[in-house]
């Protein structure tokens, strides 16, 4: 008992209460951990069996830690696993009273899609991106404890809820037959094992009569139930969780469960964890201040005892690349000046294609960095499928590329046929490329291959595309070479058929056109074949020295649960953050509220905000608004920063491990984000924004033929440009 000496107030209050229904509003960074623990630790102490008591949680390395915890602890193993492991252990017990053997396969991702497919062709269909949105269709369905019997055959509103009920039915005798479960089975079919069976249900509620429930605001229907029938004998149920952090909507999780809790069970006792161990007075306070504007709440005030701490940073950029030059310098500073990790740094944004701009700048600037949770800008599927598209139009030589991209889409060129071009080619000593023009054009050629109509055509097909974006390619910008590669090769089309990743791929490809209008900017010449070795030697040193201290840079989404000394959250623009999908509902636009405050509460010491006046986005560069989140933090914790930048030191130098490529000065100002000087008089000396080439100073005024000119020193490439003042977007700073 000596431990629960280390608890505070409402801490031993949480682990003390033993009996009935308990609900514990665990605020980031309050040490839920410890509290679940220590009530496992103290259930033992008051001689409740081991085996009596049950921990849930929502992933292996958290369920692997807290049992570990517990056995330090008592020497005693407790049953604690996440749902999908229980359900797993309940039907190889059970199962045989729903009718399937105890010997059951669980399918993975690419058995689920083969029997699926079979239910969809069964149906008179055939198409990948059918299949897709019904498996999804039936995934929704198990998850809202909905069989094929429940389905409401309702006016369909597209060809997938067509047949989806047919289907469903379909798909679940074939997994029957097939004496197998999917993924959503761990669930569905424990929760119909207990509804259908009072008696197995009765043992399983006898057999665990303490549950403990870590995150249980992202629980969705199915877990709910599954939960619910467990304890309605014993009612001995502990949920933790915070509907302030409930950020998981899109994965099923329905926050109304933690919400809901005191209706659900009556009698409730509800503890609130409010003392914070992690973040600085400041960051807490500007973070209650921000989600007191959301209704679906519990009300709590969390607070700290490590004092005020620093005031949270605002930094409003011209644009993404000063952003990322702004969080960089802030990073060296941090490294060089407090001595702190990079590990202990971290970078949020909303989407993942924001991390472009930022592995550009760090790559230049020699910072290692690590993609949490994702994969690296370059090393994403659809970036390497356009840069392929590119490097065939380049050269024609790279069969790698030519595999890549012949069948995006699938033009009936399989595995053989390709090894078969692959020899032809080599046999007449041309490359892939000019092989496959030679056979589309009807030209004699020794050891010429025979291809069926559907091939030849999409041979045909491939070959035009590339001889298109050719001449595309000598008459164009390297922006509007990408925009065609995209649109020629009809690629938005491929990914639209995953609605799920679609909206994530396309930003991620109007960053690629972006990357492509930069480096066109600030390259000394310019060419498709030196974009591409640049490219390529990003994505190498990605690679590289994994071992090394990094800095994190991740969405908000993958930060659930992580802290560090250094926080910042960039990219905060209406209809970026909060993202442009939650403006229509009230409940996304909380759901986008909560994900700024996750971002906010993982800080320790710094919290840096960062907003851009521009940025490329969306195919396009626009005039951004600063994020409403922005405005919710009270002015008393808020401090807004500039960056100076000198002029006479050229970015384009190799620079050292965590020194800038540029000089920055640092300073506090109290600057509104305005477009103060879009229709402002220039004159020499004026420093001026340029969408394209960044910020730069004004040397000189003239009369050119097309009326008005200015020579402008720009510092991105420490190049002087002539505009006419008319078309240029200059902007006065």
């Amino acid at each position: 008992m000596h431990l629960f000496e280390k608890l505070n107030e409402e801490q031993r209050e949480a682990v003390e209460t033993l009996q009935g229904p308990l609900l514990v509003l665990a605020g980031a960074g309050v040490g839920k951990t410890r509290v679940v623990t220590y009530r496992i630790v103290n259930l033992l102490d008051k001689e409740v069996p081991a085996s009596k008591i049950l921990g849930l949680t929502f992933t292996n390395k958290a369920a692997g830690e807290m049992k570990e915890r517990v056995r330090a602890l008592t020497s005693s193993d407790v049953l604690i696993c996440t749902f999908h492991s229980l359900g797993a252990r309940i039907l190889r017990e059970s199962i045989a009273w729903l009718g399937y053997k105890r010997d059951f396969t669980i399918y993975d991702d690419e058995d689920v899609d083969k029997v699926i497919k079979e239910c969809v062709a069964a149906a008179g269909k055939g198409d990948a991106k059918l299949e897709k949105a019904v498996r999804g269709l039936i995934s929704t369905a198990k998850n809202g404890m909905r069989g094929p019997d429940q389905i409401v055959r309702e006016r369909p509103t597209n060809p997938a809820e067509e047949i989806f009920p047919e289907v469903y039915a379909s798909y679940q005798e074939k997994l029957k037959a097939y004496n197998a479960l999917d993924f959503d089975d761990l669930l569905f079919l424990p929760v119909r094992l207990f509804r259908e069976h009072h008696d197995v249900l009765e043992y399983y509620q006898n057999r665990w009569s303490h549950l403990l429930i870590d995150e249980y605001q992202d629980t969705n229907g199915a877990q709910y139930e599954l939960v619910k029938l467990l304890v309605s004998k014993s009612r001995n149920l502990c949920v933790v969780g915070d509907p302030d952090q409930s950020i998981y909507s899109w994965r099923g999780a329905n926050i109304q469960n933690i919400l809901n809790f005191e209706e659900d069970y009556p009698g409730a006792k509800v503890v609130r964890l409010e003392q914070n161990y992690r973040s600085r007075t400041n960051i807490l306070e500007a973070a209650n201040a921000v989600i007191r504007q959301n209704d679906s709440r519990y009300q709590k005030e969390l607070w700290s005892g490590r004092g005020a701490g620093e005031r949270i940073r605002l930094y409003v950029a011209d644009d993404e690349r000063a952003e990322a030059d702004f969080v960089a310098s802030r990073v060296r500073y941090h490294a060089e000046h407090h001595q702190i990790p990079l590990r202990e740094m971290v970078i949020f944004y909303r989407t993942n294609a924001q991390s472009r701009v930022f592995e550009d700048c760090f790559l230049a600037a020699r910072i290692p960095y690590a993609i949490v949770g994702g994969v690296s800008f370059y090393q994403r599927r659809e970036v390497k499928d356009i840069l392929a598209f590119l490097r065939m139009v380049q050269g024609g030589t790279d069969y790698v590329s030519f595999v890549r991209t012949i069948n995006l889409p699938k033009r009936g060129l399989g595995e053989s046929t390709l090894d078969k071009l692959r020899m032809g080619a080599e046999e007449a000593d041309l490359s892939i490329l000019a092989y496959c023009e030679v056979l589309v054009d009807g030209q004699s050629i020794p050891g010429e291959i025979k291809l069926t109509a559907k091939q030849r055509q999409g041979l045909q097909n491939y070959v035009s595309i590339v001889r298109e974006l050719r001449q595309i390619a000598l008459n164009t910008s390297l922006k509007e070479l990408v925009t065609s590669a995209i649109d020629c090769t009809g690629y938005l089309d491929y990914l639209r058929q995953d609605k799920e990743t679609y909206e994530d791929r396309k930003e991620n490809l109007d960053a690629l056109i972006a990357k492509a209008l930069d480096w066109e900017a600030s390259a000394e010449s310019p060419s498709l074949q030196g974009f591409l070795e640049e490219l390529s030697l990003k994505s190498t040193l990605d690679e590289a020295d994994a071992d090394r201290d990094r800095i994190c840079l991740m969405t908000i989404h993958n930060g659930k649960g992580l802290e560090f000394e250094v926080t910042f959250i960039a990219g905060l623009e209406e209809e970026l953050f909060p993202h442009i999908n939650s403006r229509e509902s009230r409940e996304k636009m909380e759901e986008e509220r909560r994900l700024f405050y996750v971002g906010m509460t993982r800080a320790k010491e710094q919290l840096y905000l960062s907003c851009c006046r521009y940025r490329y986005i969306w195919g396009t560069g626009r005039t951004q608004r600063p994020s409403r989140f922005i405005r919710e933090v009270p002015e008393e914790y808020l401090e807004k920063v500039h960056m100076g930048i000198n002029l006479g030191i050229s970015s384009g130098r190799r620079a050292e491990s965590l020194r800038p490529s540029r000089k920055f000065e640092y300073e506090t100002v109290d600057e509104p984000f305005s477009d103060e000087g879009q229709s402002v008089e220039l004159r020499e000396g004026d420093a001026v924004f340029h969408k394209e080439f960044g910020i730069g100073v004004i040397r000189n005024l003239y009369e050119g033929s097309l009326g008005l000119t200015y020579t402008v020193a720009f510092s991105k490439d420490n190049k002087e440009r002539n505009l006419v003042a008319k078309y240029a977007p200059l902007r006065k700073l």
